[in-house]
């Protein structure tokens, strides 16, 4: 349950205070963790005192203890020598590392009801019981975000969030599936959906982004239950996949700035189908030219402003209308004309929408 990293740093850490040689081995023999050589001498001489009725001994100069969990053995710590202080310090170790089971086991508890809340598994009874059994408040303000990596997760990652945000023991960090970290965050009363913003960003920078690794945020609604965690696990994961359809430039993407994207998305695929048959006779606007395509985006982006949009094309005036011209011959649509500028754009969104669809049936 525990990493041997977490195990190393515990005992680096004693060591480092006491100048005591620490090593813990497991019920089968396997050295886990230790500060100094040689641990193998000992090994046999473990493996044996896993058997006795003893909870410590001395043996080869060294003070062996047993360390449980609850009432199962999980470890055989020992402490390099045999004098009293030894004694004290491999007892002190012991206790600690009793601690740590506790204290994983717990988190292990926690982690499993969070990932059923998320997962909507539980009956709003037993979400109600069992989070008073963990101590876990029911109406304190939170929020869900979701963090995407484009490889599976080695534990660097999950490990990287806790870091932030692991020392606030009212934050949930989890994972559900093999690319995505889940952060329950607790939200203060004066917090708003711009200090969430602030906190992804910072999530954002705790991995370095290159061409080998991209990274996705979203997050939903602040919920004021916990029984409406759920929901709001829901909207970032929407937000997540509208983001990668409408809002490729952006890494992060909240679930109430998703616009008529929102909408979109929840469009059954034959409805689609219907209105680009409809609007274009079958044509989809995606197999227009380069050319055209820049020209209509450029335009859309300055709202329909025919004098900026060629200058910024550095295109005669003349020249931009002569497109549009023939735009409007090919799909019967005036960009110059609110309506039809309206359907044209919401048909492309629509369409992108359609593709991304498509490469999740693959």
């Amino acid at each position: 349950m525990i990493s041997n990293q977490i195990l190393q740093n515990t005992i680096d850490g004693l060591k480092g205070i006491t100048r005591i040689d620490l090593c813990i081995i497991d019920t089968e023999g396997k050295v886990l963790a230790a500060t100094f050589q040689d641990t193998d001498n000992y090994v046999t001489a473990a493996l044996a005192f896993v058997d006795s009725p003893a909870d410590s001994q001395v043996f080869l100069g060294c003070q062996f203890f047993k360390v449980f969990d609850e009432h199962q053995l999980e470890y055989i710590l020992l402490a390099n020598g045999d004098s009293d202080d030894v004694y004290m310090v491999g007892k002190i170790a012991s206790f600690q590392l009793q601690n740590l089971l506790v204290a994983y086991k717990e988190r292990f508890d926690k982690d499993n009801f969070v990932k059923n809340l998320l997962l909507d598994n539980l009956l709003l009874v037993d979400i109600y019981n069992r989070a008073k059994k963990l101590h876990i408040d029911t109406e304190a303000r939170r929020v869900v975000f979701i963090v995407e990596t484009n490889r599976e997760k080695d534990g660097n990652e999950l490990e990287k969030v806790r870091g932030y945000l692991g020392s606030k023991s009212k934050d949930f960090i989890t994972a559900v599936d093999e690319k995505n970290i889940i952060v329950v965050k607790e939200v203060l009363e004066n917090e708003s959906y711009n200090d969430l913003n602030k906190t992804a960003e910072v999530i954002l920078n705790l991995f370095h982004i290159n061409d080998d690794q991209e990274i996705h945020i979203s997050y939903g609604t602040i919920v004021n239950e916990i029984k409406e965690v759920s929901r709001s696990y829901k909207e970032a994961r929407m937000a997540l996949d509208v983001g990668k359809i409408f809002f490729e430039e952006r890494n992060i993407v909240a679930y109430s700035t998703l616009g008529i994207g929102r909408l979109i998305y929840q469009l059954p695929i034959p409805l689609c189908k219907m209105f680009i048959k409809e609007i274009f006779d079958g044509k989809s606007p995606d197999e227009f030219d380069e050319e055209t395509l820049t020209t209509i985006n450029k335009f859309f982006e300055n709202s329909l402003n025919v004098s900026e949009t060629s200058r910024q094309l550095y295109i005669h005036r003349n020249t931009l209308v002569y497109r549009l011209d023939k735009l409007q011959k090919s799909t019967g649509l005036d960009l110059r004309v609110f309506e039809d500028a309206i359907t044209f754009k919401i048909a492309l969104m629509v369409v992108k929408y359609m593709k991304y669809m498509e490469t999740l049936d693959y």
